[in-house]
């Protein structure tokens, strides 16, 4: 198995950006990934759990990830924001949520919703692929960006990062290319994953489908006791202070 993508989110729940190598920080994130995000007036996060008006979104940054365009869908763009002058951008959010909000950032530990397992999170092109197949007309784009893990593995069988993760209480060790990692345990999904990435509907029974489908199709060796139920996909990880400043770069190799 290799590294085939690496996908950060600056802005916590908007659009992603794929690119071809990522640095580590001190905090143990990829650079740039989810170091931005929306909160209200009483300091709570507004994101996709909170209200499915964000997947009506869209974000475009410059090559740096010092600006970005916002517009709604199929409506006209913002001018193009300055990041580091969050206050403009603040104010054009507020009016499209109907409720005051600023943009704040930490650029070192981002805004995890795992604050142990708060490292990239792993899935792979061929569960990805897998599980497009038990959503029929929903394309393999659209399972991609329902779930927004960051690293996506090419070169093994469905369900291969599944063994990414050891038994209850163990940190399993791994590399990819350089990079030391733990894998932590199976990712327990939320309701973003059931909607529609770009207008926020619902697909009909999608959890207690994809519960199903996931139980069903779990590898033989996998870990079951992992799984207190079956709603979840993706690995949690996290990344050592030893490996601040080094590089993922997409054709790193898994190493065990």
């Amino acid at each position: 198995m290799r590294l085939g993508q690496i996908i950060i989110f600056p802005i916590k729940s908007l659009d992603g950006i794929s690119l071809p190598e990522a640095r580590v920080t001190a905090g143990g994130i990829l650079e740039n990934d989810r170091v931005y995000a929306i909160f209200d007036e009483h300091e709570k996060v507004v994101n996709g759990k909170r209200t499915a008006r964000i997947h009506e979104l869209r974000c475009e940054f410059d090559a740096g990830i010092k600006e970005v365009r916002l517009w709604q869908n199929g409506g006209p763009s913002s001018p193009q924001f300055q990041l580091d002058a969050p206050g403009p951008i603040g104010q054009w959010l507020g009016e499209f949520f109907g409720f005051p909000v600023t943009l704040q950032r930490e650029p070192q530990k981002g805004f995890p919703d795992d604050h142990t397992a708060f490292g990239p999170t792993i899935t792979s092109e061929a569960s990805l692929l897998e599980v497009q197949t038990w959503f029929p007309g929903v394309s393999l784009e659209s399972i991609r960006r329902r779930f927004r893990s960051n690293l996506e593995l090419i070169g093994g069988a469905a369900f291969c990062e599944d063994g990414l993760y050891g038994a209850p209480g163990e940190l399993k060790p791994f590399n990819l290319g350089a990079v030391k990692f733990l894998g932590h345990n199976p990712c327990q999904r939320c309701v973003v994953p059931g909607r529609d990435p770009d207008n926020g509907q619902g697909t009909a029974d999608f959890q207690k489908k994809f519960m199903e489908l996931r139980k069903k199709f779990l590898p033989d060796w996998a870990n079951v006791q992992r799984f207190n139920h079956f709603y979840r996909f993706a690995v949690n990880t996290s990344i050592p202070p030893s490996e601040t400043g080094k590089r993922l770069r997409t054709g790193d190799a898994i190493i065990f």
